[in-house]
């Protein structure tokens, strides 16, 4: 599943095609995708101008001057392609991602000055709903979110407190997304090696020094994936600054068997299953 830094990726991309742009016309070619789009779905977007694209956690917010929001989430697999004289790329394609195939173009929306974003999704598992501007904390997939992990509020002082007396391992406290909003599996992996943090370490367990190398070593993972536009396990040709090359750093995450990157550390990285997810580590210098 896209991470924060995919899904910003993807904002960013999306941005230039989208912001500014009145909606001419939008086409959803079944009645749902994870969930049923919602009632009048087409009409309700139809002449409405995208003002704004913003992203919560894994959220893309559109706003509009209907005085609308336009709530979008890419699932497994979904992706945005973006059709224009003057704007043409694939705003994301990311870790395990499988080739677009037009048979899965759900979503078109048609905006004035000839450009054109289809939502792509083979597996189904994004969504689109509305929501009155400003009532975000009633709606469900964003009420209770945790702070940005790049943004102020989240620091060494607030993680300690989010985490005291949590019985679970400290690496399913950081995918909580209550806890911290848009973090997953890979960036998690990734950040508990810079902070020499054992994922299997009790969440009550992390605090003091611990927090104070993890909330660091979790926003500079993140502003690095950033800005290598995420994260993708193949090279594209000519592909734009919207294709993510994060992978190219792992120190961890798909690395089982390998050295530790670690120059003081002469261990190897392990995985290991936890609830239902890949872990990767270094035994050796994560305690």
């Amino acid at each position: 599943m896209p991470e924060l830094p995919e899904v910003e990726t993807v904002r960013r991309g999306l941005r230039p095609a989208m912001e500014g742009r009145r909606i001419v016309s939008a086409l959803h070619r079944r009645p749902d995708l994870r969930f049923p789009f919602p009632e009048r779905f087409a009409e309700r977007l139809t002449g409405a101008r995208i003002d704004r694209l913003d992203r919560r956690a894994k959220y893309l917010l559109a706003r509009l001057d209907s005085g609308e929001t336009l709530l979008m989430h890419l699932g497994m697999s979904g992706r945005f392609t973006v059709e224009a004289e003057s704007i043409a790329q694939q705003p994301g394609d990311f870790v395990y991602a499988p080739g677009a195939n037009p048979a899965h173009d759900h979503v078109v929306f048609t905006l004035e000055g000839g450009v054109t974003v289809t939502y792509n999704d083979p597996r189904r598992f994004g969504f689109m709903t509305l929501f009155a501007t400003g009532e975000e904390a009633t709606q469900p997939f964003l009420a209770g979110l945790g702070p940005e992990p790049d943004s102020n509020a989240f620091e060494a002082v607030y993680l300690s407190g989010a985490l005291k007396g949590r019985r679970t391992p400290v690496k399913a406290a950081l995918l909580d997304q209550k806890i911290v909003a848009g973090l997953g599996n890979i960036y998690v992996c990734e950040a508990l090696w810079r902070a020499r943090i054992s994922p299997r370490r009790l969440a009550s367990s992390v605090a003091g020094a611990r927090t104070e190398r993890l909330a660091p070593a979790v926003r500079t993972v993140i502003a690095e994936a950033i800005e290598a536009g995420g994260s993708t396990l193949r090279d594209f040709a000519g592909a734009d600054g919207a294709l993510g090359y994060f992978q190219h750093r792992f120190d961890v995450y798909g690395r089982e068997g390998e050295p530790c990157r670690r120059e003081t550390c002469a261990g190897s990285v392990q995985r290991l299953v936890q609830s239902g997810r890949s872990t990767f580590f270094c035994p050796e210098c994560q305690r």
